[in-house]
């Protein structure tokens, strides 16, 4: 008699900058989420499928839950709240020291109404000591009932494999949503274009990165040699000043972002790429709501 299959939908939510990409793509042992050391790396929600055996997880790597500055980071709260309401469990990360801000607070009091099963990960433990770790699990296991508590070094995968029996054991009976070989619902031209605007994110500083966006206007086989994948690349910024300071002195810093997203786009794609980017100004996009979805981003100020 075959076992029976179980699936669920995790959404994995947190403030920004605590790791949630990061364990997405230690979960799936695939790099589908951009990370940058960057706060709000993630803009929009990015599904990862992990199939193991009878079980299939699919993963919502979501927004940093943060106080809103633009029209843009409102909309990316609305897509963690969002998400909380349409999965079968959830995934909190949150840091090993520090009080929990008042977004942390929130997405707490979301859970008390929601009833969710929610496992807590308690990430970077590499960096406090072991009694840090258990005095954290005590003072956070006091303001919900989590499902489980797991602390873990996503940076030094330490605890992933623990995360991911939690996720098993927590995981509904049902039928797979997806094939099994699925990694992602994303289009290759999505995972191109965020990993162009990940090399952004690296080699820029203060706010330029989170200005910018970037657009695939082509990706196609080349006809001459289908071995090799064609990719023009557009990046809007949002002032002039900032068009030179990605493209550089002699094309520099744009020839080194070029190049470190060619690298890893062939690992991704499997095959030879030859990518082009152009830089545009788009002057405040992130408060223009039909320069939003002009980028590529879904924008809906109803959600």
């Amino acid at each position: 008699m075959n076992e029976a299959t179980k699936s669920g939908f995790a959404a994995i939510v947190g403030k920004p900058n605590v790791g949630k990409s990061s364990l997405m793509n230690a979960l799936l042992g695939e790099k589908i989420a951009i990370v940058s050391s960057r706060p709000q790396t993630t803009r929009t929600r990015i599904l990862g499928v992990l199939t193991d055996e009878n079980v299939q997880l699919c993963f919502l790597d979501t927004p940093g839950f943060h106080k809103p500055k633009t029209k843009l980071s409102g909309h990316m709260n609305k897509v963690v709240i969002n998400s909380i309401g349409e999965v079968d469990l959830i995934l909190f990360l949150v840091e090993p020291e520090g009080e929990l801000n008042e977004q942390e607070m929130a997405l707490i009091e979301d859970f008390k109404v929601k009833k969710l099963p929610v496992i807590l990960v308690i990430n970077k433990i590499d960096l406090v000591s072991h009694e840090q770790v258990l005095m954290r699990i005590g003072e956070l296991q006091a303001l919900y009932p989590f499902t489980a508590v797991v602390p873990v070094s996503v940076s030094n995968r330490d605890g992933v494999d623990l995360v991911l029996d939690e996720l098993k054991k927590a995981c509904p009976e049902g039928p797979f949503y997806f094939p099994d070989d699925t990694l992602t619902d994303q289009p290759e031209r999505t995972i191109a274009g965020e990993i162009i605007r990940e090399k952004i994110l690296r080699n820029m500083r203060d706010e330029v990165p989170h200005g910018t966006a970037v657009t695939i206007e082509k990706m196609r086989e080349r006809e001459s040699n289908p071995d090799i994948l064609d990719i023009e690349a557009v990046i809007y910024c949002e002032r002039e000043s900032h068009k030179g300071m990605i493209i550089g002195k002699g094309g520099s810093m744009l020839k080194k972002i070029a190049s470190e997203a060619r690298a890893d786009l062939e690992n991704f794609l499997d095959t030879r790429v030859n990518l082009k980017c152009w830089v545009k100004v788009k002057n405040d996009w992130r408060n223009d709501e039909s320069a939003i979805k002009a980028v590529g981003l879904k924008y809906d100020p109803e959600d």
